[in-house]
C-alpha cells in the first residue's frame, strides 16, 4: 500500500524551503548590491567572484548528493545533514553580511571566505532537503502533493524577503545599511533555525534504499574524488566558454566534450563487476533517459524564470519609469506563485505530470512572448500577463522535483540500486547553473545594446533589449522546454507500474 502523508508532515516539510529561500531568495539576492553599495567591493571583483563560487558551488552540490547516498544513522541518510548543517548556514549568512574594518584586499579575502563558507553550507543543508522527499514516501501522487507543498513554502520565504527585506534593513539601519543588514539577518537566521527543526521533527525518512556496495565510507570518497573530473571539466568548459565566448575556450569546451564523449564510451562497455561505486553511479545517470531529459528541463526552466526575474529590475526603472513598483510586481509574482503551486497536484492528478508541465510551459511562455506587445504605460497589462503567466511557470519547479523522485525510482526499478541523494543533488546544481547563466544572459544582452548604468546617455538605446528579455528570449527557453518534454519517457501509467512492483519487491 502507497504511504499517504498527513498534512502536517507536508507543512512541515514546507517550512524547509521556506527556511532555505530566506538564503536563497535573501542572502544571495541581495548579496551583490551588498558587496558593492555597502560592503565596498567593485563591481568587477564581485563579479569574478560570484563566477569563482559558482563554479565551486556546482561540484559540491554533485559530492554532497553522493555522500548523502551514503550516509546511514537511525535518522536516515537526509534529515540529520538538515539538522546539523542549520547553525552553521544561518552563521554564514549572518557573516556575509557582516563588514569588518579591513583594507580593500582583507575585505576580498573575508568575502571570498565568508560566500564560499554560505554556500557550501546552503549545499549541505539543501541537497539532503531536496532529496528527502524522494525517501518521504513511495507514493508518486504523494510526491506531487508534497512538492506542491514545498514550493508554497519556498514562495512564502521569497516573499517574505523580496517584499520587506529593503524595508527591514532602512528601519534597523536608520540610515545606517551597515547596522541595518547586520540586524535583518540575525532576525533572519533565528527563523531560519526555527523553520529547520520544524522540517526535522515533523518528517520521516519511509523508503529504504538498496545498498550499492559494502566498501567503507573512506574508499567510497577516495573513490569519488579520483572521478571527479567527470563532474569538474565540462562544468569549467561550459561555465569559460559562455562567459568569455572566444575562440580559445570555443576550442577547449569542444576539446572537453570529445575527451569526455571518449572516457564515457569506455566506461559503458565495462561490466558491472568492473566499476566501482562512484563510476556505477555515473553509468545509471548516464543510462537514465528520464533523468537526463530532466536535466535539460532544469536548465532550460531556470534560464526561462532566471531572465525574466534578472530583468525585472531594469525593466520596471527604465521602461516603465518607476522602479519603487518592481516591488510590487515581485510581491504579485510571489503570490501568484503560491497558487500555482498548490494547484499542481490537482491538475497533475487530472491531466498527468508530462501534459502539465507541457501545457505550462506553453502557458507562461506565450504570455512572457505577449509582452513584447505590452504598451508600458498599461500597467494593468503588465501586472495581469506577468501574473498569468508566473501562475504557470509556478508549476514547472513543483513538477520538475516530483519528476525527479520518479527517475530515482526509474533507476532502482532498472538497476536494482537508487542513488536518490545523486539524482536530487544533480538537479539543484542544473537550476543553480541555470540561474547563473541566466543572470549573466541578461547582462550580455544589455551590453550588446550599449547599456551604461553609470551614463545616462546609454539608457534610450538599450531600452529595446530589456523589452526581449522581458518577451521572447525566456519565451524561447520555455518552447525549447516544452519540445524536450514531449520526448519524456515516463508517462502515468508507466510511472504506476514502477511504483507497484517496486513496493513489491521492497516488500
Amino acid at each position: 500500500m502507497m504511504t499517504k502523508l498527513p498534512l502536517y508532515e507536508k507543512i512541515g516539510y514546507a517550512t524547509g524551503d521556506a527556511a532555505a529561500n530566506l538564503v536563497w531568495r535573501g542572502a544571495l539576492a541581495y548579496l551583490a548590491v551588498f558587496y558593492t553599495d555597502t560592503f565596498g567591493l567593485t563591481a568587477s571583483a564581485a563579479a569574478i567572484l560570484f563566477l569563482v563560487v559558482r563554479l565551486s558551488d556546482g561540484i559540491t552540490d554533485i559530492i554532497m548528493g553522493m555522500i548523502a547516498d551514503r550516509t546511514q544513522t537511525r535518522w536516515g541518510k537526509f534529515r540529520p545533514w538538515i539538522l546539523f548543517s542549520t547553525p552553521i548556514l544561518a552563521l554564514t549568512m549572518v557573516l556575509c553580511f557582516t563588514t569588518p574594518d579591513f583594507s580593500p584586499t582583507g575585505k576580498l579575502i573575508y568575502a571570498y571566505f565568508t560566500y564560499i563558507g554560505l554556500t557550501l553550507a546552503y549545499t549541505v543543508n539543501n541537497v539532503p532537503y531536496s532529496a528527502l522527499m524522494g525517501v518521504m514516501t513511495d507514493s508518486d501522487v504523494e510526491r506531487t502533493s508534497l512538492s506542491g507543498f514545498r514550493f508554497a513554502g519556498a514562495f512564502a520565504g521569497g516573499l517574505l524577503v523580496m517584499g520587506f527585506l529593503p524595508d527591514l534593513v532602512s528601519y534597523f539601519g536608520q540610515g545606517n545599511d551597515v547596522e541595518g543588514y547586520q540586524t535583518t539577518m540575525y532576525l533572519f537566521a533565528g527563523l531560519l533555525m526555527a523553520l529547520m527543526v520544524i522540517t526535522f521533527t515533523t518528517t520521516k525518512e519511509r523508503v529504504v534504499s538498496p545498498q550499492s556496495n559494502d566498501a567503507s565510507f573512506k574508499t567510497e570518497l577516495k573513490d569519488l574524488l579520483k572521478n571527479l573530473p567527470f563532474i569538474v571539466l565540462p562544468l569549467l568548459a561550459i561555465s569559460l566558454f559562455f562567459y568569455y565566448r572566444d575562440i580559445y575556450t570555443g576550442l577547449f569546451f569542444v576539446a572537453v566534450l570529445l575527451i569526455m564523449r571518449f572516457f564515457i564510451k569506455k566506461l559503458l562497455a565495462r561490466t558491472i563487476d568492473d566499476l566501482t561505486g562512484t563510476q556505477q553511479d555515473i553509468v545509471d545517470l548516464l543510462t537514465n533517459k528520464p533523468w537526463l531529459i530532466l536535466l535539460g528541463i532544469g536548465f532550460l526552466t531556470m534560464m526561462f524564470n532566471g531572465i525574466k526575474y534578472g530583468v525585472i529590475a531594469y525593466y520596471f526603472k527604465y521602461t516603465i519609469g518607476d522602479e519603487t513598483m518592481a516591488g510590487m510586481y515581485f510581491i504579485g509574482l510571489l503570490s501568484v506563485s503560491i497558487l500555482g503551486a498548490l494547484s499542481t497536484s490537482y491538475l497533475a492528478k487530472k491531466w498527468g505530470r508530462q501534459p502539465l508541465f507541457i501545457i505550462s510551459l506553453l502557458a507562461s511562455g506565450i504570455l512572457t512572448a505577449l509582452f513584447y506587445w505590452v504598451d508600458n504605460n498599461n500597467l494593468y497589462w503588465v501586472f495581469g500577463l506577468g501574473c498569468f503567466a508566473e501562475f504557470f511557470a509556478a508549476m514547472m519547479p513543483t513538477l520538475f522535483f516530483t519528476m525527479l523522485g520518479d527517475s530515482a525510482d526509474y533507476s532502482e526499478w532498472k538497476n536494482k540500486r537508487r542513488a536518490t541523494g545523486l539524482i536530487y543533488s544533480a538537479g539543484t546544481f542544473v537550476q543553480k547553473a541555470g540561474g547563473g547563466f541566466a543572470g549573466a544572459l541578461v547582462l550580455i544582452v544589455l551590453a550588446q545594446y550599449g547599456y551604461n548604468g553609470m551614463d545616462e546617455s546609454t539608457i534610450e538605446g538599450s531600452l529595446p533589449a530589456m523589452q526581449i528579455l522581458m518577451s521572447w528570449i525566456p519565451a524561447t527557453f520555455a518552447f525549447i522546454g516544452a519540445i524536450l518534454m514531449w520526448f519524456y519517457p515516463l508517462n502515468t501509467k508507466m510511472t504506476q507500474q514502477i511504483t507497484a512492483e517496486l513496493a513489491l519487491r521492497r516488500g
